[in-house]
């Protein structure tokens, strides 16, 4: 039925009304068996979610991973698995979404509500260039001709800042940048104008200069557009930015709800507290990060838990790894058979160099390109040589391990480990748990045998805060926090005196983050470890690191401690890495 526009004026642009989503996962004895995501049964009641979307406004859904913002969104066009069954009322300018048809959701997508998701690489699709990709909604939803579109289309990424925008048309997705491929979903998102953006986790993977353009693309096309936006996060750092309505969520249900300022300034619910609580930020490095559960404990009357008291750096401690004008660099093919070297680290020919000693922290820190990750990838020489030559020395217990044969290398292998960002493509799938620990204690030869091993395996997963039946279970069965617990736990199997973490932390929700990083100094504390702490995150960095190397274009621009470098940057780049950081991180909550 079609509303009168007087009436439609004055109702919100989207409204969610006890909305219930849950997943059929079978049957049991003959009954249908489901699991419930979205809503949940209260004193004997089902109660779902419900907010409302006014027009021109931005709300945001903020919560821990599991607590249903990503179901909530994809719930209104109904992108959901087949599975899945709704209940309750979503109304998209007075139309009742729940009882639309296939083909008019397929109307609605693209053209009235747009939606930008997390990972822009899995988005696009790598076999047509960015052009066809940006084309496609433009001449189905409005008609255009194919040179009409592809005219609409460069103006579309100059109106995202890509540069060069004519040259990007023919790019592939591969060609592109993380920060450029999400500009190019913004652009497709916003190729028709529509009424609502759904942006899902769309910054989470950047490094806080791109994180803060994109936020700052996003609140400009919307003032531009005058269109609504549902900003899904769980980072209340960058809400702080953006929104101006939040919606907390747990465990598929509204905690609490309000404007931005009031939900920062005076959170009404102990779990709005908590979230807010277990973030680190710039102001205050603090010995341990309070997690969920503990706050909410404590908020309820239970004993507040107090935390170990932390180990005293000894600054004259040892010298463990020392990296002396390390430079990296890769081959690029030219022509037909020739090829030119491109400096990754290095690129003015000094090279990166420090000390790192045992059990202290070494922070890297730059934009995405600066690198960070292959600076610490050629300090354990898991770069192919013939991809590129290495420069420079990386002194290990008074050898240089760029000079040392395979087989010289493969005893040191054990003592430097190291920890990746993305914890679902670190662990071998068809491996449980057990076998994952107990393989590198059997190639290096630790332990005296199966059951010694295995032994080992229980104590390191109790010592990561996981149990015994953990050893039988697949990494498919573990939550993103649980498998960095995981990788963590494989690596102490061999007994290393040095961890490079890789972005660690980044994939990771501020619970599970705080939890990881308190297990991370807890660890530091008892074996001494040192770590090279590769990250964006400048406030995580300043909770972990004793040191900072600041780099960009792959040299380093700043080398200083922790405080000096956070609190009186000398270099501007460094300045302007802090100035991006979201305002919900300067201060303590």
């Amino acid at each position: 039925m079609t509303m009168p526009p007087s009436v439609l004026l004055s109702l919100p642009l989207l409204s969610l009304n006890d909305l219930r989503v849950s997943f059929r996962t079978g049957k049991h004895g003959g009954a249908v068996q489901r699991t419930q995501a979205v809503g949940r049964c209260v004193d004997g009641q089902e109660r779902g979610v419900s907010f409302d979307i006014p027009e021109n406004t931005t709300v945001a859904l903020v919560g821990e991973s599991g607590s249903g913002k990503s179901v909530t969104a994809m719930a209104i066009l109904n992108l959901l698995p087949d599975n899945a069954e709704r209940l309750g009322e979503i109304r998209f300018q007075g139309r009742d979404l729940l009882s639309a048809t296939r083909q008019e959701l397929q109307a609605l997508r693209g053209k009235d509500i747009a939606c930008v998701f997390q990972d822009p690489m899995s988005s696009l699709n790598p076999v047509f260039t960015v052009g066809a990709q940006l084309c496609e909604p433009l001449m189905k939803h409005l008609g255009m001709s194919a040179r009409q579109a592809m005219a609409r289309a460069e103006a579309l990424l100059a109106e995202v800042g890509l540069p060069e925008p004519r040259r990007r048309l023919g790019a592939y997705p591969h060609e592109l940048s993380g920060g450029q491929q999400q500009r190019v979903m913004i652009a497709m998102a916003l190729s028709c104008e529509p009424r609502l953006l759904i942006a899902d986790e769309p910054t989470t993977a950047l490094d806080v200069t791109i994180q803060r353009q994109i936020m700052e693309l996003l609140a400009s096309v919307k003032s531009r557009h005058r269109m609504s936006m549902l900003f899904i996060s769980h980072d209340l750092g960058v809400v702080g930015e953006i929104a101006d309505e939040v919606v907390v969520m747990r465990q598929g249900t509204v905690r609490e709800r309000g404007p931005v300022a009031d939900i920062f300034a005076n959170p009404q619910d102990a779990y709005t507290r908590a979230l807010l609580a277990c973030r680190p930020t710039l102001s205050n490095a603090g010995s341990r990060l309070m997690v969920i559960d503990e706050h909410m404990a404590t908020e309820g009357g239970g004993a507040q838990r107090v935390a170990p008291a932390a180990v005293a750096k000894d600054p004259n401690a040892p010298v463990i790894l020392e990296a002396r004008a390390l430079t990296k660099s890769f081959w690029i093919p030219q022509g037909l058979f020739g090829r030119r070297e491109f400096k990754a680290v290095g690129r003015e020919g000094s090279g990166v160099s420090f000390q790192l000693r045992r059990g202290h922290t070494l922070g890297v820190v730059g934009e995405s390109g600066s690198g960070k990750t292959t600076m610490g990838l050629a300090l354990l020489r898991l770069h192919e040589s013939s991809g590129g030559p290495v420069g420079g020395e990386v002194r290990f217990d008074g050898e240089d391990l760029l000079a040392l044969s395979k087989a010289q290398l493969l005893p040191m292998r054990r003592r430097l480990q190291v920890v990746f960002q993305n914890p679902y493509a670190s662990l071998n799938p068809r491996f449980t748990i057990g076998q994952t620990l107990v393989e590198p204690m059997a190639i290096h030869g630790i332990g005296t045998g199966l059951a010694d091993r295995e032994s080992r395996a229980r104590g390191l997963l109790h010592k990561v805060g996981l149990d015994d039946s953990a050893m039988t279970r697949y990494p498919h069965e573990f939550s993103g926090g649980q498998r960095q617990r995981i990788a963590i736990a494989r690596c102490l199997t061999l007994n290393p005196e040095v961890l490079v973490l890789d972005e660690a932390v980044s994939a990771l929700d501020v619970s599970v983050q705080a939890q990881v990083l308190n297990l991370l100094k807890d660890l530091q504390d008892e074996l001494g470890l040192a770590y090279v702490f590769i990250s964006h995150d400048l406030a995580v960095v300043r909770f972990m690191a004793d040191e900072v190397l600041v780099m960009k274009d792959g040299e380093v621009v700043e080398q200083a401690s922790v405080a000096q470098i956070l609190d009186a940057p000398q270099q501007d780049y460094t300045k302007r890495l802090i100035g991006a950081i979201p305002r919900g991180y300067r201060a303590a909550a």
